[in-house]
């Protein structure tokens, strides 16, 4: 406990020297002086409290995981990072920082956003708009959004960011900075610089409305033009860009289920099962071929609707359409990381050992943590992670699966947090988002199907086959090429056929349970 305070309080130091430059530089940069002023007041005292979290984060995780102690006032600043990391820290401290990240979400006043739509557009949101409902429908961290009427009548939904957010980040991410660069000087092996890197990079994007509706425009035209098997089932709302600028966005307002809604998409007459398939089929389109991820999936940003064509599966069931919301955060994927990124997932999938090494190393986590990346990527062991059964990947979440993860994620947490600074940022968002899609069909499903795992083996060895084609420079490498694709199919038609027999069984199976 000693060496705790003293720690501690090294690192409050530290803080206190620190926190007069940061106020310094956020008024000197800000838009408006006056607030930023306002706001610096609070920075010491958040540098020194996050300070100190800091050293209880190191000591916790260098120790027992159930030592961890924390104020709520002390989880703020490291909220988004712990979450990110889901298969890092025990499942009892997700939760509680997951429900306390929804129960603070800011409410800016009405008064608040006059003021924005003042800024912004030169009037008050009851003159730019034929009615609009001044209690917002949702809040986030950066914005909340209100419901109004166009003066042509259509039905809008308007995203206000809160006043003084840009002042507000430059203070959260000095604070971040400081604390992040400061625990690693006093623990090196504690080192999440990575993270100052990824928020430099993100940040100032979903702070700007504009990046957010090109980037819905360019991901509904990629399903267009990359997928269009698929870009009727995928739907992103329209933008009113006479009506945005990078502090508004007015869109189209949708009307859906929320994706984790299962009674409400029932009622819809979607299945679970088929929507699930399509989640899975989306985020792997963009992945392994556009190369342009949304990477923030998680339930509040996708909601179902059925198709407005009224198209039904053989079964009776309506088909659903994915609608894509808040486009903030994307991630590109350059041509080789795409690439290497697909032949991994397909490795995984086949459970081709070699290639998993391979393609691991490729993509940062070099020839000693291949091991640890697959389980990172899957969030099964190695031993699953090889096995050739056809089901080695599948996650059902039982308390001995969890209690396993919590174990390994204790024992290597060292060699897991070099794994995270190797990677390349790109992959620590594509982490993150598989652990949004995960959650997500864990939800629909009650912990992840087969069917996912075929979809994503599938999609991504159709793009390497694809990049295969592109580079074939003779007739003999692309007749290789094209023996590879049939081999493949055969192979993906055998799976498919095992998969309509495992779920015709499950179905009979369940159909007994329900006669008993």
């Amino acid at each position: 406990m000693g060496s705790l305070w003293r720690a501690g309080k090294k690192l409050s130091l530290v803080a206190s020297a620190a926190a007069g430059g940061t106020a310094a530089a956020l008024i000197a940069t800000s838009d408006n002086p006056a607030t930023a002023l306002r706001l610096c007041a609070t920075v010491p005292h958040r540098l020194l409290r996050d300070a100190v979290t800091a050293a209880n984060i190191a000591f916790a995780l260098r120790g027992r995981w159930s030592s961890m102690k924390f104020t709520s006032g002390q989880q703020r600043n490291f909220e988004t990072c712990v979450l990110r990391m889901e298969y890092l820290v025990p499942q009892e401290y997700v939760i509680t920082l997951r429900e306390s990240m929804l129960n603070r979400c800011p409410v800016s006043s009405y008064e608040q956003i006059c003021e924005v739509f003042k800024r912004e557009l030169g009037d008050t949101p009851e003159n730019i708009f034929a009615e609009f409902d001044p209690i917002p429908i949702a809040s986030a961290s950066l914005a909340q959004v209100h419901v109004a009427h166009t003066h042509d009548g259509q039905k809008v939904a308007v995203k206000v960011q809160h006043a003084h957010m840009t002042e507000t980040a430059a203070a959260d991410h000095a604070t971040v900075e400081l604390v992040v660069n400061t625990l690693h000087r006093f623990f090196p092996s504690f080192d999440y610089r990575w993270l100052i890197d990824e928020i430099n990079d993100s940040l100032p994007k979903e702070l700007d409305f504009l990046v957010e509706a090109k980037n819905s425009e360019k991901c509904v035209e990629n399903f267009r033009k990359l997928s269009p098997h698929v870009a009727n089932y995928v739907y992103a709302p329209k933008v009113y860009w006479n009506l945005s600028t990078s502090k508004l966005l007015t869109m189209e307002f949708m009307d859906g289920a929320h994706i984790n809604d299962i009674k409400t998409i029932r009622k819809l007459g979607i299945h679970p099962h088929e929507l699930s398939k399509l989640v899975s089929q989306t985020f792997a389109e963009m992945m392994f071929k556009h190369g342009f991820v949304h990477c923030d999936p998680h339930s509040a940003n996708l909601l179902v609707r059925p198709m407005p064509s009224g198209k039904r599966n053989i079964l009776g069931w309506r088909k659903p359409q994915l609608i894509l919301l808040d486009h903030g955060l994307y991630k590109e994927l350059d041509f080789d990381t795409r690439t290497n990124y697909a032949s991994l997932w397909k490795a995984l999938v086949f459970s081709d050992v070699s290639a998993i090494k391979e393609y691991s190393a490729k993509l940062g986590a070099g020839e000693d943590l291949y091991v640890l990346f697959a389980g990172v990527l899957t969030m099964r062991p190695w031993k699953r992670v090889v096995d050739q059964s056809l089901d080695h990947l599948v996650f059902n979440g039982t308390e001995s699966e969890i209690s396993e993860l919590q174990m390994y994620a204790s024992e290597y947490f060292h060699q897991i947090s070099e794994l995270l600074r190797r990677l390349p940022r790109v992959i620590l968002l594509m982490l993150k988002t598989n652990d949004c899609l995960r959650a997500v069909n864990n939800s629909l499903l009650q912990g992840s199907s087969l069917d996912t795992f075929f979809i994503i083996g599938k999609i991504s060895s159709e793009a390497v086959i694809d990049v295969k084609m592109s580079q074939s420079k003779s007739l003999l490498s692309w007749l290789n090429v094209r023996l590879e694709k049939i081999l493949l199919e055969v192979r993906l038609w055998g799976i498919q056929i095992v998969l309509w027999i495992y779920q015709i069984r499950k179905a009979l199976s369940w159909s007994d349970q329900g006669l008993v």
